[in-house]
């Protein structure tokens, strides 16, 4: 497969080449939103092979190898009771073959063309993965892992990567994020992110009664009632704030926005921390009343409130037992949107309590629906406060990129979007900010060369240098940037 990925890729106009190889591919990256694990960032850590780094966690890759017919064994390494398979047994290499054989099957779907990115990007292979060079590919990438020049620092300032933000849950100690800080890395900051998912799940009394239990012991607030929690949440708030976050974010089927009470949300409460389960319509008031508190909080302190709305998690009871979360069981849902998060972003309106909002949605079918809507809380001199999140996860790949893209564009200003993220679990992963930047001047070039929008490349630049980078950086407003310091924000 020589050449597939080519400086070329994706871009299928001369006005589109020129676009991505003079305006677009030298912009350092901000990704705003990822899970990766900050203390690997912190120990600088190294990986002992290519499954170690690139297939452990990856729920992309685990769903087309169960839809390949790959047992479980190769996948996550369980056995049909969840136990750990031995290593013995399934070996890590045993696992990587299992992908490559899957790979060519995978033509298509995003992972093709992600796969042979990140191989050429990171390990300067731009040879086909299958059952034939995966032997080949193993030995090359396991002897170039040794080397210091793939620890997961030197991975992110090979990507140019100059912020990258992880998601952290509320009750988190953040002590990787401070040590990092005080060792003063040069090349990239790296920022927390509040996602206090967990303080909600009153549906869950057990999870939820240790829950607040380990609130109280990392904030030292004794959690006799709502108002203590409430208290405990913004301490933690606070403590993040002073980390140098500057985003939450939220994981929700759909926005809740019920009416409630003070004292409705007490007694639920109370009865959670008792062991004794809401009924659904109290759940619901409950993350209501808690998902508006978020926002107010992020509002006062000039954070952007990110909500990713739509995923149906763990639909497989019988697989979620045996392996887990986060292992590729999960759908896009069809509840509804566009009411309940019209009445939730009102009811902060109303009061200006309203903060920067990103909002992401799984269901494509609602990208005019939510497009539309955004323009209606737009003001308060701040460019793009409510955004239209990037394509994601079932729809970070081209189709989806493009369709998000062009809602955004009919519906709002392009030129105020804040950009691709990741989203991922993988310091190999970086590379999609590539691809959104050749699909992004792939699109803009297309229309130069219709005629769409004029040829005029320092207008077309601007744009790209915004779509790219320095929307982000003004959104976010970090506190903190690497050294030397990136180029001046533009007005």
């Amino acid at each position: 497969m020589a050449d597939f990925i080519h400086d070329d890729f994706l871009l299928q106009t001369k006005a589109a080449r020129r676009l991505y190889h003079e305006y677009a591919s030298s912009h350092p990256i901000v990704d705003y939103h990822n899970h990766l694990p900050p203390g690997e960032i912190l120990e600088d850590a190294t990986y002992a092979n290519i499954t170690d780094i690139w297939l452990k966690g990856d729920h992309y890759k685990w769903r087309a190898m169960r839809i390949a017919g790959i047992p479980e064994q190769f996948i996550t390494g369980k056995d049909v009771t969840g136990k750990d398979v031995s290593d013995k047994d399934v070996t890590d290499r045993d696992k990587f073959m299992a992908w490559a054989k899957t790979v060519p099957r995978t033509l298509k779907n995003p992972l093709y063309h992600w796969t042979h990115l990140e191989l050429k990007r990171y390990f300067d292979i731009d040879e086909q993965l299958n059952e034939d060079s995966a032997g080949r590919i193993w030995d090359v990438t396991a002897e170039m892992l040794q080397s210091p020049e793939f620890s997961t620092r030197n991975l992110l300032k090979r990507m140019n990567v100059h912020v990258t933000c992880s998601t952290d849950d509320a009750a988190d100690t953040l002590q990787e994020h401070k040590q990092l800080e005080e060792e003063g890395e040069e090349a990239f900051v790296m920022f927390p992110t509040y996602r206090p998912d967990n303080a909600m799940k009153v549906e869950d009394p057990a999870f939820f009664s240790e829950y607040v239990r380990k609130l109280e012991s990392i904030t030292g607030i004794a959690i006799n009632g709502y108002p203590a929690y409430l208290e405990a949440l913004r301490k933690r708030h606070d403590y993040f704030n002073e980390r140098g976050c500057r985003a939450s974010d939220h994981g929700l089927e759909e926005p809740y926005a019920e009416d409630y009470t003070d004292q409705e949300i007490s007694k639920i409460f109370e009865d959670a921390c008792d062991g004794i389960k809401p009924d659904v319509a109290a759940e619901r008031k409950f993350k209501s009343a808690l998902m508006h508190e978020f926002a107010v909080m992020d509002h006062e302190k000039g954070w952007a409130f990110q909500m990713h709305i739509g995923a149906m998690r763990n639909n497989n009871s019988k697989m979620y037992r045996r392996v887990g979360p986060d292992a590729g069981f999960d759908s896009i849902g069809d509840a509804s949107l566009a009411r309940p998060l019209v009445r939730f972003l009102d009811r902060l309106e109303q009061n200006d309590q309203l903060p920067k909002t990103i909002l992401y949605n799984l269901n494509s079918t609602y990208n005019e629906v939510l497009a539309s809507l955004l323009g209606t809380f737009m003001g308060g001199g701040v460019p793009g406060k409510i955004q239209h999140g990037a394509g994601w996860w079932f729809h970070d790949q081209k189709e989806g990129m493009e369709a998000q893209l062009q809602t955004l564009s009919n519906m709002s200003l392009l030129s105020e979007f804040v950009g691709m993220v990741t989203d991922s679990r993988s310091f190999l992963s970086f590379p999609r900010h590539e691809y959104y930047r050749r699909i992004l001047c792939n699109m803009l070039g297309s229309d130069v060369e219709a005629g769409i929008v004029p040829n005029d490349d320092r207008l077309l630049a601007d744009l790209l240098e915004k779509l790219c980078y320095t929307n982000a950086l003004s959104y976010f407003s970090y506190t903190r940037l690497p050294k030397p310091a990136p180029s001046v924000l533009k007005n």
